[in-house]
């Protein structure tokens, strides 16, 4: 009688996961991540041989590396696209611990493989930088935090959140890294400014890096160094910058051609640091456009899905995950045309490394899992008054 009167209540059959993934992550993203990680094989093929051969290895040993290593990042990334933002924010916070007690242990157990920084631990196959894996874990953990303390009662998250940050910074000075470390701090302060941060707190913690960065220069070898060389008017043609520099110029608008490039045989960091020279040199100024389009795009599209977004800690997490990740193509690129001073940061999903890659995938598995589209999702739906 109850069902005559009123109607059956509509019984939903459960939606299989993969269909129920692919309709509701944003296609454009994925597929321009995959593009930039063929494009990164691309290029592996013309900037390892030199490696390769001056390392005793086969000319495409670290292209192989490479496919292998982004095979696994790619898996991971859409592994993790498929969860939940609950359980992704889980296994973030696991996995921000076990790197932070990582990254701690460097001074003892890293190595620097002569490159003057202790950034990496030496697994005899491969290397482990924890630092790769802290950024996407810190991201996450701090956005839970900075919501919490926005609740009623809720803990002095945003306070922890800052102590947090800052402790990585430390450590990662000590390597040093001030590459990641400016990496993490802008993150926060994305997080921070997203979630209602005073303009004038803001600018006090600008001042604070300012004095910071003084400091640096004034206690800092490492760090003097490259500040003076990026602000020196003369470029050594015979350092990395003036290499890079110098490829850039020669390709041109269309490049001088496929194999044709010499910065290659010139660069030690040709296939990680400075690829974009390599692409730019071989293929022009054509390439370094849509590579910046591509960056452009994910960066673009995953915000204007989380300005829907009604979940405060999402949100801020898929902002800070993509905030991290285009600031880092940005800094990459930007050393290479000497717009910023030399950070050793590896363009994301283009540049050769295992930690990178790997450690990216399951950043934009996560900033892909916040963003896809949700029932009761939509901030809009709040503003409109069509709760469902």
């Amino acid at each position: 009688m109850t069902e005559m009167v009123y109607g059956a209540v509509p019984v939903r059959d459960v939606e299989p996961v993969l269909p129920k993934w692919w309709r509701t992550i944003d296609k454009w993203s994925i597929s321009c991540v995959l593009i930039l990680f063929g494009i990164g094989l691309l290029l592996g093929f013309a900037a390892s041989p030199p490696l390769a051969e001056k390392n005793g290895f086969a000319p495409f040993h670290y292209v192989q590396r490479q496919a292998f290593f982004g095979g696994v990042a790619m898996l991971a990334m859409l592994f993790t696209s498929m969860l939940s933002p609950m359980l992704v924010r889980r296994l973030a916070v696991i996995g921000f611990l076990i790197a932070l007690v990582a990254l701690a242990l460097l001074p003892v157990l890293g190595t620097d493989f002569g490159k003057g920084a202790v950034r990496w631990y030496s697994l005899g196959f491969a290397s482990f930088q924890p630092s790769e894996f802290l950024k996407p874990g810190f991201v996450v953990a701090a956005a839970w935090m900075i919501a919490a303390s926005r609740e009623i009662n809720g803990p002095p998250g945003l306070s922890w959140s800052f102590l947090m940050a800052l402790m990585i910074v430390g450590l990662l000075a000590l390597q040093p890294d001030f590459g990641q470390a400016s990496l993490v701090l802008f993150s926060w302060g994305v997080m921070y400014f997203v979630a209602g941060a005073p303009i004038m707190l803001l600018l006090a913690m600008a001042g604070g890096v300012i004095v910071v960065g003084q400091f640096a220069y004034a206690n800092s070898e490492h760090f003097a160094r490259r500040i003076d060389g990026f602000l020196s008017p003369d470029v050594d043609p015979t350092t990395q910058l003036g290499f890079a520099t110098n490829a850039i110029r020669e390709g041109g608008f269309f490049g001088v051609g496929v194999g044709e490039g010499e910065v290659k045989w010139s660069l030690p960091d040709a296939h990680t640091d400075f690829i974009i020279a390599v692409a730019a040199e071989e293929y022009g100024l054509i390439l370094v456009l849509v590579i910046i389009s591509l960056y452009t795009l994910v960066v673009v599209r995953s915000l204007m899905r989380l300005m829907r977004e009604r979940d405060p800690f999402i949100r801020l997490a898929g902002t800070g995950l993509v905030a991290a990740f285009g600031v880092q193509a940005m800094i990459n690129m930007g050393v290479a045309v000497r717009l910023l001073p030399a950070k050793g940061m590896t363009l994301p999903f283009v540049s050769y490394g295992g930690s990178s890659l790997i450690a990216g995938g399951l950043a934009l598995g996560m900033l892909f899992a916040f963003t896809r589209t949700r029932p009761q999702g939509e901030i809009g739906d709040l503003l409109r008054g069509r709760i469902r």
